[in-house]
């Protein structure tokens, strides 16, 4: 059989997709724009209470909270939309018509999950190469509480790692592994949680299973004493990864990136069961959207029998903000250990689509 049997004509197909798509991104385009006003109101006064800072930092603020925002309302859009489109058709008697041609439910929505799948498929490259990069930069920023920021060089900067009692301090690192290079180290020497002294250099790099340091000075808390010491050894057995994924921030990594740093983590025996589910669900997130058309056909059939409409909107809106609780929830488990990473990441989506089925053959019947 012909894979393009499956769906309408091409005439109606186009016609639905464009239907879909319209009212998808109009409202998308709504909910972002209430969405951004509303968390303006509650930053802007942060961001120009700054010396120095104006409009140019408040829409900056509005560049990188946009992606943000944009990412979050696509998938309620595309379940919104559907239901809006189908209920238009419904009202306007079309779905009775494909029906009457020898259409079945799912050749129906055909167009629509076609289109859907595109929506995720752009929605992924968009949260890979947009969002991630404007979620590490908002984050960076607000650290700072909206102060100007240095370039971003892809380095990690005011680390901290804690070495048995004692503490280090790097303002910053760049490179991974044996390759990477410390400036800016402050170690503070201490005992039973007493400062002795405090050691500090200009640069450091690995070196065995320490890191040489130099030209260093300590300062000896007890006699007030400053000294050259050279070159020295410290922090031994303190590894690269402690330096360079002391913290690792999923939502601000792309696909690959993380996948990266889960393999880094890995390798150095570090947990990585929360981060494989975000990994996971970068993914699962945008494939949402191909969801969406399924949970709200339930606006579009059975309809002639019943007459209520409204309420059969309702039941494709519950079923889809009850995928989004679920979702939530499941990745909530997930980053505490109680599930697996792709459990959790992909339960909530193979729970509702047989959910989905379920109420679209019923509707059917």
């Amino acid at each position: 059989m012909n894979v393009t049997s499956f769906f309408p004509s091409r005439t109606v197909a186009a016609y639905m997709a464009r239907l879909f798509l319209t009212r998808t991104f109009g409202i998308a385009a709504g909910l972002v724009l209430v969405l951004l006003t509303l968390n303006l109101l509650s930053e802007s006064s942060k961001i120009l209470g700054v010396a120095g800072n104006g409009q140019a930092e408040v829409m900056r603020y509005v560049s990188l909270r946009g992606p943000q925002l944009i990412a979050f309302a696509i998938p309620y859009s595309v379940l919104l939309g559907t239901i809006l489109t189908l209920m238009t058709m419904n009202q306007n008697s079309e779905i009775i018509a494909l029906k009457a041609s020898g259409l079945s439910a799912h050749q129906v929505l055909a167009p629509l999950l076609l289109a859907s799948l595109g929506v995720a498929i752009v929605s992924f490259a968009f949260n890979d190469r947009v969002v991630t990069r404007a979620t590490a930069t908002l984050n960076r920023w607000q650290k700072v509480d909206y102060a100007a920021l240095p370039p971003d060089r892809g380095d990690r900067t005011n680390v901290w790692v804690r070495d048995g009692d004692d503490l280090i301090e790097v303002d910053s690192i760049a490179g991974r592994g044996a390759t990477a290079r410390l400036a800016g180290v402050t170690l503070y020497d201490r005992t039973g949680g007493s400062l002795v002294s405090i050691i500090r250099a200009p640069a450091g790099k690995l070196e065995g299973d320490g890191w040489r340091i130099g030209p260093a000075t300590r300062f000896d808390v007890a006699s007030g004493q400053l000294t050259s010491i050279g070159s020295v050894v410290v922090a031994r057995g303190v590894r690269p990864d402690q330096f360079t994924l002391g913290t690792v921030d999923a939502d601000g990594l792309s696909f690959g990136a993380l996948r990266a740093a889960i393999g880094d983590l890995g390798g150095a025996g570090r947990p990585t069961k929360a981060l494989e589910g975000s990994l996971w669900h970068k993914l699962s997130g945008p494939l949402s959207s191909v969801l969406m058309p399924l949970l709200g056909a339930v606006a579009a059939f059975g309809l002639a029998r019943s007459g209520q409409l409204f309420v059969r909107a309702v039941i494709g809106m519950a079923l889809g903000f009850a995928y989004f609780v679920a979702d939530n929830f499941a990745l909530a488990m997930g980053n505490l250990g109680a599930y697996p990473p792709f459990l959790a990441a992909w339960a909530p989506f193979l729970l509702f689509f047989l959910i989905g089925e379920a109420v679209l053959i019923r509707s059917e019947e």
